[in-house]
């Protein structure tokens, strides 16, 4: 089963309160699953965007790309041109690994994210270009470049280290996915590791290898969890 997650967005607090603009884009996302077998919504989220805070601050998309990840769950978003203009929508989705399908244009999909990064990206190219050729006219002034190659062995580990940052990175960022689950977990009443592995097994949500939780993958889960607090 496909899982999705919905992201809803309106301007106003008074349009999200009055269903106006909102009920539009959940008629569409349900018309959308509705042609995709074997498809499941397990949440949605809403944001409300006020004309002093837009930009940067959108909590809600945050929770909502956090909870794809923890789920293995599609983005599901009604309209993509509202959102695809917005420099916060592109760099947070472009960062956070999650797939999206956009109701009113299936084909969109991270491709599209990054065909408007190409655009930074040939800017960067353009740069490159240009520090060659001025590498190029320091040699013919007989400038001497180049690195430090007899040092590989530092390099090498160099290396090493920045490959387990990287890792120890994911893994804290899927331990602050979970974390907010594992706390309603033990709010409903689950004491024991055990217990709470049982509940993320019933949410549906796997481990990062896509099996089942044990008490010892949860137990690592939460101490990656307590050095983030």
């Amino acid at each position: 089963m496909q899982k999705y997650i919905a992201y809803h967005r309106v301007s106003t607090k008074k349009q999200g309160k009055s269903g106006l603009g909102l009920e539009a884009q959940r008629d569409t996302a349900s018309a959308y699953l509705r042609t995709v077998p074997n498809s499941k919504l397990v949440a949605e989220f809403i944001e409300v965007e006020h004309g002093t805070r837009k930009g940067n601050h959108r909590p809600e998309l945050a929770k909502t790309l956090a909870a794809c990840r923890v789920h293995g769950a599609v983005l599901l978003i009604a309209k993509l041109d509202r959102l695809a203009r917005n420099v916060a929508f592109t760099s947070n989705l472009m960062e956070s690994g999650v797939e999206f399908i956009c109701c009113d244009n299936p084909h969109a999909n991270r491709l599209t994210i990054h065909i408007l990064a190409a655009i930074a990206e040939d800017e960067a190219v353009r740069i490159s270009d240009r520090t060659r050729q001025a590498l190029a006219a320091a040699r013919r002034r007989g400038v001497q470049l180049g690195g430090d190659r007899g040092n590989c062995a530092a390099i090498a580990k160099k290396g090493n280290r920045a490959s387990a940052r990287v890792r120890s990175e994911a893994a804290q960022r899927r331990a602050s996915d979970l974390l907010p689950v594992i706390e309603s977990i033990k709010a409903e009443g689950a004491q024991s590791l055990r217990q709470i592995a049982d509940g993320l097994n019933q949410r549906g949500i796997t481990t990062v290898r896509g099996g089942e939780w044990s008490a010892v993958q949860v137990m690592r889960v939460t101490e990656h969890a307590t050095t983030l607090r």
